[in-house]
């Protein structure tokens, strides 16, 4: 049966199971030092909790230096990682595209003739998603001071760079209209510096009196989308935002006392980006006579103006503190491009599985580069085993800085761990990667134990019916924090970091939850 539109980028390699069937405890571990015997216990006691009954849960810890397996729990067996895929993404980025690497942005045209361009303006996008409004609008004021008044032709919009496929292969449908699931293009645009590539950001606010309609506004100001305002001022704030499917219309209801912000994901971002263009094209007196149209740039046109992104160092930081789906997917594509001249989801993919393959990742699934996928699967000994290759590339400083750091609340900082395992050994300790859908929660990366040894640690957890199981993971790191070899460790304060079996609200990444909050 033909599964997908796509061929699934698959590598399969006999696993050899590390550790003993439904334990905790290393092969070979015949007498290990006290320390690892109490670390065996606690982790063991962790994850016996209920809300893992029904669900399963792979676990490994290794020393970062020796690769010394100190727990192993289904250690081969393949999970679906959520954004625990972007571990592989990034690091293959910056080792195919390295840290300087910046997308450009150009406007071409053919020879002009005085004040006129005779024929068409281009618009060429290469990808970048930190384009903001205001980069367009540079982009226009460097046409204007060229001398440009007036273009004769159409305003074409060339996103050839990738391919057209803008949606990953097994996204969910639903998720669609949202920012964290945004069309792919070589052309787009963000509306601010957490670069949410494709979408805009639509705030509602209360009206002039109870009962009147609510006010709606965009960022950036664009006629683009269009906004059906059925929201009025009440006593208190329940705002649906909804895009319709198949175009950009936007649907705003319900009642609003303080302002409300949806961040939605716009349909075909590269007309999206041209129409951000043309309007600062217009502020600057250059008129464009023909309409908006798709294409190539021709051959022989001249760059007028161009704009540069930001290096790949600095992209990482939002990426990956922020776990930015868009970003992972653009550079994806941007891998495929490089390597074998097509920007498409199969050539970055294929690049992405031989970066892993060679540094440990004998056994994957990859169907896109962020983890939207729920056919993408990893193992936890497959990412212990990156965790630890890594440190000897060149790049890694950079990469590891870029990775979530624990209970630090600052938002650039701490990113999509910023609130979690506060005030605790692991705060300012651990260095990792969130992952999170419906039933599926990974963290994997780095903690340093009480008596220094450096660990590399993987928890990934699949089909839980609870709202959470990000307290464990957290319980786990936490413990690894205060781990030595030499001594048991008194984890009396351990077990109130683990929350009821019972299901609760809804407990999502930061990434999931845009407002402020996060």
């Amino acid at each position: 049966m033909r599964l997908s539109r796509r061929t699934t980028i698959t590598l399969a390699a006999v696993v050899l199971v590390t550790g003993i069937a439904g334990s905790g405890v290393p092969a070979g571990a015949l007498d290990p030092p006290p320390g690892v015997t109490d670390l065996t216990h606690d982790l063991d006691r962790i994850l016996g909790d209920s809300r893992l009954a029904p669900a399963r849960a792979g676990v490994v810890v290794r020393d970062a230096d020796t690769g010394e397996e100190l727990y192993s729990l289904d250690a081969g067996k393949l999970f679906a990682p959520a954004s625990n895929t972007k571990l592989l993404t990034s690091a293959a980025a910056l080792d195919t595209l390295g840290t300087d690497y910046r997308f450009t942005t150009q406007v071409l045209a053919t020879p002009k003739a005085g004040k006129a361009v005779v024929g068409d303006l281009v618009l060429k996008g290469s990808g970048d998603p930190t384009m903001l409004a205001a980069d367009y609008d540079a982009l226009a004021a460097q046409v204007a001071a060229a001398g440009v008044k007036v273009v004769t032709g159409r305003l074409v919009a060339d996103d050839t760079w990738f391919d057209d496929v803008r949606l990953g292969t097994d996204w969910a449908w639903d998720d669609e209209p949202y920012y964290y699931a945004g069309q792919i293009s070589a052309l787009t645009a963000a509306p601010d510096t957490d670069y949410d590539a494709g979408s805009v950001i639509v705030s509602v606010s209360p009206g002039d009196a109870p009962g009147a309609p609510a006010k709606v506004a965009t960022t950036p100001e664009t006629d683009y989308v269009t906004i059906v305002n059925r929201a009025t001022t009440g006593a208190e704030t329940d705002v649906a935002v909804v895009r319709e499917h198949g175009g950009n219309t936007v649907v705003v209801s319900g009642t609003v006392a303080d302002e409300y912000d949806e961040w939605v994901a716009v349909w075909d971002p590269t007309l999206y980006a041209a129409s951000l263009f043309r309007r600062g094209l217009a502020a600057h007196g250059v008129r464009v006579l023909g309409p908006t149209a798709r294409g190539a740039a021709p051959a022989g046109a001249a760059a007028v103006a161009s704009h540069e992104s930001m290096p790949l160092s600095r992209l990482l930081t939002p990426f990956l503190k922020l776990s930015n789906n868009m970003h992972a997917e653009i550079l994806t594509k941007a891998m495929g491009r490089k390597a074998a001249g097509r920007g498409t989801w199969d050539a970055g993919l294929a690049v992405t599985t031989a970066f892993a393959r060679a540094n440990g990742v004998q056994t994957l699934r990859l169907r896109d580069g962020s983890g939207l996928s729920r056919v993408d699967a990893l193992t936890p000994s497959g990412i212990t085993s990156l965790l630890r290759a890594v440190r000897g590339k060149p790049w890694f400083r950079t990469w590891y800085d870029a990775l979530p750091v624990a209970g630090v609340p600052d938002r650039m900082v701490g990113g999509t761990l910023r609130s979690r395992m506060q005030g605790t050994p692991a705060a300012g300790n651990v260095h990792a990667k969130t992952g999170s859908l419906t039933g599926v929660s990974a963290l994997s990366g780095y903690v340093t134990a009480a008596d220094g040894e450096p660990l590399v640690f993987s928890v990934v957890t699949n089909g839980f019916l609870a709202s959470s199981t990000k307290d464990i993971e957290d319980a786990i790191a936490i413990r690894l924090a205060r781990f030595s070899r030499a001594a048991a460790v008194d984890t009396a304060d351990t077990a109130p970091a683990l929350r009821s079996a019972a299901p609760g609200g809804a407990d999502l990444e930061c990434s999931w939850r845009k407002p402020a909050a996060c």
